[in-house]
Formats: C-alpha cells, sequence, structure tokens
C-alpha cells in the first residue's frame, strides 16, 4: 500500500486501545520483514510496518550513511521528523491510538527508532532495539521520563560493539528513559532470545521501568 508518505502495511488491533507496534527493517530489507514477529512479540497489537524511502545500492534504509556507522546526520534529522509526520498522519487515517506506539526495530529500524526517541520525544510509547548503536548526540538532551526503551545487542556483533551500546544505553539513561538491556550470545543477526527477552518486556507494564 502506498498511501501517506510511506509504502508500508497496517494491521489493526485486536481492540481500539490495542497498542500499535511501529515494525522498523534492517538494511536491504522492507515493510514485510518483521511481520512475522509481530505475533510472537504481542499478540493482538497493531501493526504499522513502513518501507525506509533512502536507497543504498538498491536496499532501503531510513535515513543515508557516509560510511559503515557515520551518519548523514543532517539526512537523519530530516528523516526522524518524515518518520514522526507519517506516525501521525498513519494514527489519523486509520485510527489507532498515537499515543500508544511502540517501535521494534533491527539494526538501521533500530537507530531510526532511536531517532525517533531522542529528537521526537513523546511521539513513541517506548522501544525494543535490536542491535543498535548512537544515532545522534542532541544537545541539549531531551527530557524522557517515563519513556521506556529496550536494547537488545549480540556480544559477538562485529558492527556495534559492547562499548558502543553502552555509549546508547548511557545517553538513553542520561536523558531520563528507563532503559532495560539485554545481551545475547550471537552477532548482528536475531535470535530466539531477542524475541523472548522483548516479548517478556512488551509485556510488562509499559508504566514501569526494568533493567536486566
Amino acid at each position: 500500500m502506498a498511501a501517506l508518505s510511506f509504502v508500508h502495511h497496517y494491521q489493526p488491533g485486536a481492540t481500539p486501545e490495542s497498542p500499535t507496534l511501529l515494525l522498523l527493517h534492517g538494511t536491504g530489507g522492507n515493510e514485510q520483514d518483521l511481520l512475522p514477529l509481530a505475533p510472537e512479540l504481542m499478540a493482538g497489537a497493531g501493526v504499522l510496518s513502513p518501507r525506509g524511502k533512502v536507497l543504498e545500492n538498491g536496499m532501503p534504509r531510513f535515513f543515508r550513511r557516509l560510511s559503515e556507522g557515520v551518519f548523514d546526520l543532517e539526512d537523519l534529522r530530516f528523516r526522524t521528523t518524515e518518520l514522526a509526520g507519517f506516525i501521525g498522519d498513519a494514527a489519523a487515517h486509520y485510527g489507532f491510538d498515537a499515543s500508544r506506539v511502540v517501535a521494534v526495530g533491527f539494526s538501521n529500524g533500530a537507530n531510526i527508532a532511536a531517532s525517533l526517541v531522542l529528537l521526537r520525544p513523546g511521539v513513541l510509547q517506548g522501544a525494543v532495539l535490536f542491535r543498535a548503536m548512537v544515532p545522534i548526540v542532541p544537545d541539549p538532551l531531551p527530557a524522557l521520563p517515563g519513556t521506556r526503551v529496550l536494547v537488545s545487542n549480540g556480544r559477538a556483533d562485529p558492527l556495534v560493539s559492547e562499548a558502543e551500546t553502552g555509549r546508547l544505553v548511557g545517553l538513553l539513561e542520561d536523558a531520563g528513559a528507563e532503559v532495560a538491556l539485554a545481551w545475547q550470545d550471537a552477532g548482528h543477526h536475531l535470535v530466539h532470545d531477542d524475541v523472548a527477552r522483548a516479548r517478556e518486556w512488551l509485556g510488562s507494564d509499559l508504566t514501569k521501568g526494568e533493567r536486566r
């Protein structure tokens, strides 16, 4: 479906009060990639899954990068604002609760989700970040009390080091977010324990923080 400003997939939740999972794919993925995860993560949740608009050698992404791990920050700011607007427009169009949107992002999708948290506070109720790094350091930092974030990264990830993961967690905590960190015995790919930990986290009360 190409309605609104992104090619996307939408599935309504079981009830009007159901949360909506914003699924954000990694580099080279599309709006279909993470759909199988949605019922495993939160049965009955709505699903909004856009396709990134930026192409890198023909592979969709959510924002440009200059090299591996080096982001085009001007483009990141623009794409973050664009995605935030799409979420609001989609909520109005489909009738879901815009205050109950939780991002679930992998790699590049996790990085744009983290950017949404940092640059557009209030757009997301929370975020699950699989294999994420620091996308941008806002100055000044936003105030994020009540925003919950799960970071699930791999100890053997060749792209995201443990130090980089620590930087991301520290940045979010310094902004006041309630951050849970889950380490996986994995590289830059999803494993069963990522899904199990995210399902547990999403099933907990979204108004309460936890740290593991």
